[in-house]
């Protein structure tokens, strides 16, 4: 859970270079917490377990998350640390430049991972990314499926990924340039085959502008975009995991829930922001005619 500064410059600046931003914006963000609300807005029953500072911004980031729909009973304030925090650049192309101050989310521990897998049920969908400490991740996966749920990890900020908590993942999110930190492929298709063959489930490389691309039981199998006109990447990702846990969490083949996903990720970057931006299902019936609902599951 981070507070995010966005800043739009003219172009990303370079090593050593001084760039003049236009305008600079506040966000409640931070991967776990974007996942959240995304989820949320698209019909998920979504409960968030972190922790924010003993600061102002940690109380403002979970009035966030209870707003967009989000049970944040789980999130604990930290008196011994800073509410997470990312600095954000955004190009005039939307691309951006991401940097971030763990804070209170990198020390989560082994309490965290009970709150987290108490109220799992057959069926539910552990959501998790790289900005909590390693150390949690992979216990957690363990005490998921045990209890009956099911573990999607997106692999980001990229790092290497032991191999017992690969086995332990049903489903692996990463980009190209993640899985490229993974293994050693030059294609999406092969990095998908070569990921899914090292534990998960079903791997799944999402490719910006290009769609995305998975690999299960069945295959590999390629995911077309939905065109829009970007202005801002920054949550596309997180639209994109969120989609995908309700998706999969009520059901949906794995193809429709990646083109639910897909249409997701490309609706968030049509605004400013990572939450802020982040689609409702009307948004992905306005832009698509997608006609998805899940508020009955």
């Amino acid at each position: 859970m981070n507070i995010d500064l966005v800043l739009t410059v003219p172009h990303l600046p370079r090593p050593g270079e001084t760039v003049l931003g236009e305008r600079l914006g506040r966000y409640p963000g931070g991967k776990g917490a974007n996942q959240a609300v995304a989820a949320a807005r698209l019909g998920g029953q979504v409960a968030m377990v972190g922790r924010v500072g003993a600061d102002d911004f940690g109380p403002e980031l979970v009035e966030n998350l209870t707003a967009n729909g989000v049970d944040a009973s789980g999130v604990e304030p930290d008196n011994s640390a800073a509410t997470g925090a990312a600095l954000i650049f955004v190009g005039p192309e939307g691309q951006n430049m991401i940097a971030v101050a763990p804070g209170a989310n990198g020390r989560l521990d082994k309490v965290d991972i009970a709150r987290a897998v108490a109220t799992l049920q057959s069926g539910d969908v552990l959501v998790m990314q790289l900005e909590i400490p390693m150390a949690v991740i992979t216990p957690a996966a363990v005490a998921a499926r045990r209890a009956g749920g099911r573990v999607l990890l997106n692999a980001a900020p990229a790092q290497r990924l032991d191999q017992g908590l690969l086995e332990q993942v049903d489903t692996l999110v990463v980009n190209e340039r993640e899985a490229r930190d993974l293994v050693n492929e030059a294609s999406p298709e092969a990095m998908v085959q070569a990921l899914h063959a090292i534990g998960p489930r079903i791997a799944i490389v999402t490719l910006g502008p290009a769609g995305s691309v998975y690999c299960d039981e069945t295959g590999v199998h390629r995911v077309e975009p939905f065109r829009v006109k970007s202005i801002d990447a920054t949550g596309a990702g997180d639209a994109f995991v969120g989609a995908l846990a309700v998706g999969l969490a009520n059901g949906l083949p794995v193809q429709a829930a990646m083109r639910f996903a897909n249409a997701a990720g490309a609706a968030a970057t049509t605004l400013l922001g990572a939450q802020a931006a982040l689609p409702r299902l009307d948004d992905l019936r306005r832009l698509f005619g997608l006609d998805l609902s899940f508020s009955e599951s």
